[in-house]
């Protein structure tokens, strides 16, 4: 995928896995009471800061913060802009 955005040091850009829509056993979760995802794919990457190059690449799937990252919308689709450290393990 490529994206024209380009972060800046260390903040990256991630496209969030779409929620879930039903639970494990079956029963279909309304578009109100779904939980915002904590799972993405990173799109774009910065520069890392000096001494600090970033650990994350696009194409990584990552775990982040519940409340991490600016909401953005780029094309019609929506990303996230966080810095790294709101990224808590690579999958």
């Amino acid at each position: 995928m490529s994206l024209k955005i380009k972060p800046i040091g260390d903040r990256v850009v991630v496209q969030a896995a779409p929620a879930e829509t039903m639970t494990a056993s079956g029963i279909y979760i309304p578009e109100t009471a779904q939980e915002k995802p904590q799972k993405g794919t990173v799109v774009a990457v910065g520069e890392g800061k000096k001494d600090e190059p970033l650990t994350v690449k696009a194409g990584d799937q990552v775990l982040y913060g519940k409340y991490a990252g600016t909401e953005i919308t780029y094309d019609g689709k929506e990303y996230l802009i966080m810095r790294e450290s709101d990224i808590y393990a690579i999958l």
